[in-house]
């Protein structure tokens, strides 16, 4: 010590007076242990005071072996507060790596560093893992990274959840238990197996079964180390499967054969959706999306249905009297409503036709042109209260379950003919052809009520006598004769269909819709940016529709 320096005692602490004019400045240092990073360390500066350094920069080769050395030793040996005094966030750390045994039931670690890269350490994980008769060895590579503590200068562990295991993000760790439902077993409504491998178009509704309905089925949960969010709930990645329990039975309302078909025929379209239903039960029989393990437009799609969506406004029409199939109907070349010129295809016009004409070969001016009958919430109130559109369906798995919203001026004009603001997919058009074939709304199931109690929705009214025999005749003639005619050409039984190309701002071609039912069967499909629904939804619809008579 210097000789211009003294020692003295402030409350028990060593100080260092620096100066002949007494205590102006001090520095105190105090530590329980005397370890790294074991106490705190106060500096004042003052003019002519020698401050207490803090090392910075980088920590050296050296640090880094050493820290990640006893890092691992001390997580290795079960001492997870040890360890945790290692990083820069002992108090996370400490519990993190405590919850990785007692949660994980991880009853033993071996923990092999490999050389660093700069202050980065990888290191190979085995993890012995115990839960009941359950035992398993579970290994993985993860890697830690040593830093500089800003406050102590000491070198130490930069602590994240991703040192445990290199996918855990903020707020996740590792849980072992109880695979929360059992596994299921899915047959389809005559008892045959539905299962991932063999339609992987289902693979999303299959797992979204399981976890609404494993636990109401016979069978056995596994048990499973998987990562869980802050509250505890399962974030869907399984680590490890310690046991794989027994499935449970669930059937369903699909039918393999229809299934194994609509499958096929989206494929060879290579992008596509579509939902076959029955009509008397609201049954669903098929889903299809291709490519397989894309996102389910089938069933939570919400697209524009274009032309198809004329069904549900010729319902409403005929229910207020302002058209009727037989009758003249006018379908000009252009209609302007709302500030807004409409127009149909190549421009077409009919002259002196009656409406069955106009919905047969799909004129927009001709619906267009009844506008301004029309209130700004008729289409809504009609598609809810008879086609239980925009009703909060209960399928028995996630669904969108389409919106008809009250609009004004060209946008209502243009809701008529299924642009504008309205929404749907092919399992909420399969369903408006259901209506028309049986008369009434059923809602789509893909599960059975009973197994779970749940309440169908149902729509108020039933559509009038005279109106579901008017809407039937349109839709048979458009099969016969009409722009559905190609894709429907031979089919015998009770048939009727609607095509749909919806236009989609910045988009080449129109989606491809196409709508239809033959006997107790009704499906619906689109092909995105198409073009034409006859032409190429409707081929979709066809097998389908054949599938399920045969």
């Amino acid at each position: 010590m210097r000789d211009s320096q003294k020692m003295a005692v402030i409350g028990g602490v060593a100080a260092a007076v620096v100066g002949a004019t007494g205590f102006g400045v001090y520095a105190l240092t105090g530590s329980e242990d005397g370890g790294a990073g074991g106490g705190d360390s106060v500096t004042t500066a003052g003019e002519g005071v020698q401050q207490d350094s803090v090392e910075t920069g980088p920590p050296s080769k050296k640090e880094v072996a050493a820290t990640a050395k006893d890092f691992l030793a001390a997580w290795e040996s079960g001492s997870p507060a040890k360890a945790a005094k290692l990083t820069d966030d002992p108090t996370e750390a400490a519990k993190a790596l405590k919850d990785f045994r007692t949660e994980g039931r991880v009853v033993k670690v071996a923990l092999s560093p490999s050389s660093a890269s700069g202050a980065k350490v990888p290191f190979d994980t085995t993890a012995q893992i115990s839960y009941g008769e359950s035992h398993q060895s579970w290994s993985y590579t993860s890697s830690l990274e040593v830093v500089r503590d800003k406050k102590t200068g000491e070198a130490v562990v930069d602590w994240q959840p991703s040192v445990l295991y290199p996918k855990l993000q903020d707020g996740q760790s590792v849980k072992t238990g109880e695979a929360g439902t059992p596994p299921i077993k899915a047959v389809d409504r005559n008892g045959s197996p539905i299962t991932k491998e063999e339609h992987p178009d289902l693979g999303s509704v299959l797992d979204d079964l399981r976890k609404r309905y494993g636990d109401k089925t016979d069978g056995t949960p596994g048990v499973e180390t998987r990562i869980v969010d802050a509250k505890g709930e399962d974030t869907g990645t399984t680590l490890k499967v310690l046991s794989k329990g027994t499935p449970g039975t669930l059937k369903t309302t699909l039918d393999k054969k229809m299934q194994t078909t609509a499958e096929a025929a989206v494929k060879a379209k290579k992008k596509g959706s579509v939902v076959a239903v029955k009509p008397s039960t609201g049954e669903i029989l098929a889903v299809a999306n291709a490519p397989a393990k894309s996102f389910n437009t089938a069933l939570r799609g919400s697209y524009a249905p274009g032309s198809t969506m004329k069904v549900v406004t010729s319902a409403m029409l005929l229910d207020k009297g302002l058209a009727s199939p037989g009758k003249p109907h006018p379908c000009p070349k252009y209609e302007t409503y709302g500030g807004w010129k409409f127009q149909n295809l190549d421009k077409f016009e009919i002259k002196n036709g009656t409406f069955a004409q106009s919905f047969a070969r799909s004129c927009n001016t001709a619906f267009i042109s009844q506008a301004k009958k029309l209130k700004d919430d008729d289409l809504t109130k009609e598609a809810r209260e008879v086609f239980g559109i925009g009703l909060d369906w209960q399928v028995g798995t996630g669904t969108f379950d389409g919106s008809i919203p009250v609009q004004s001026d060209a946008q209502m004009a243009s809701s008529l003919i299924g642009q504008g603001g309205v929404r749907m997919n092919p399992l909420t058009m399969a369903s408006v052809s259901a209506t028309v074939q049986s008369g009434s709304f059923k809602q789509p199931v893909i599960v059975s009520p009973e197994i779970d109690g749940r309440e169908l929705a149902k729509a108020p009214r039933d559509m009038k006598p005279k109106v579901a025999s008017d809407l039937k005749s349109l839709m048979k003639l458009t099969a016969t004769s009409g722009t559905a005619a190609e894709a429907m050409a031979g089919l015998s039984g009770d048939i009727g269909g609607k095509t749909g190309s919806a236009e989609v701002d910045n988009q080449k071609k129109p989606n491809a819709w196409f709508t239809a039912y033959r006997d107790d069967v009704a499906a619906a499909a689109v092909v995105p940016a198409a073009g034409h629904g006859g032409t190429n939804a409707g081929p979709i619809v066809r097998k389908v529709l054949e599938a399920g008579a045969s």
